[in-house]
């Protein structure tokens, strides 16, 4: 029978709860994961995942770039009386004039690692996105069968493995669909043990 043991992640990368949101969002695009647990020395405190980090980052307000020269009142007017002659232009658009990135989505502002967001994503820590309970536990024991089905129950798309409180690996449903892909979960059984020297036929087993 197939274990988590088996299929389970060993090297699990981890980030603690006083590192930056910047930090474990750099840290997660360089090794292409979604999440990881949070620990704070041996103890898992929580975890944090991609949707976590970049759904705490939409919340943030916007840090406008102010143009370095100010246009005079007379030079605003007419720039909203050319605007009022353009019917395809968006409303939004006077204000993209006086800030230059006001209005992007999270994806464009996180694009640009020099603007000015990174710098408020550094004044906030892990501790304050991450989820802290429940947190997902299973045996490194338990049948991959049985941890899919404790997955598809929660809704969950990773879980950590424990023995006792130390954390020594970690599954997600990649992993498990690996092992499906790879049949690591098929297995035949036989009521009665072919004897040697016979072949299989699609109506049972016969002697050569």
């Amino acid at each position: 029978m197939l274990r988590v043991r088996d299929i389970m992640t060993k090297d699990v990368l981890t980030v603690s709860p006083d590192m930056t949101v910047r930090e474990a969002m750099e840290l997660l695009a360089a090794r292409h994961v979604s999440g990881a647990p949070v620990l704070a020395g041996h103890e898992v405190v929580g975890v944090v995942t991609a949707s976590d980090l970049m759904a705490f980052a939409a919340t943030l307000p916007g840090a406008p770039v102010e143009h370095e020269e100010s246009a005079e009142w007379g030079e605003w007017e007419r720039v909203v009386e050319e605007e009022e002659d353009e019917e395809d232009l968006p409303a939004a658009a006077y204000f993209t004039e006086l800030w230059e990135d006001a209005g992007a989505d999270v994806a464009l502002r996180m694009s640009n690692v020099e603007g000015p967001e990174w710098n408020v994503l550094d004044e906030h820590t892990v501790e304050e996105v991450m989820t802290r309970a429940p947190i997902w536990k299973i045996s490194p024991d338990m049948p991959v069968t049985a941890a899919a089905q404790y997955m598809k129950d929660h809704g969950i798309h990773r879980v950590l493995v424990m023995e006792g409180d130390k954390l020594v690996g970690i599954v997600t449903t990649t992993d498990i669909a690996r092992a499906v892909a790879e049949h690591k979960l098929t297995s035949r059984t036989y009521v009665f043990e072919p004897e040697k020297g016979s072949r299989f036929h699609p109506r049972g087993w016969t002697d050569k």
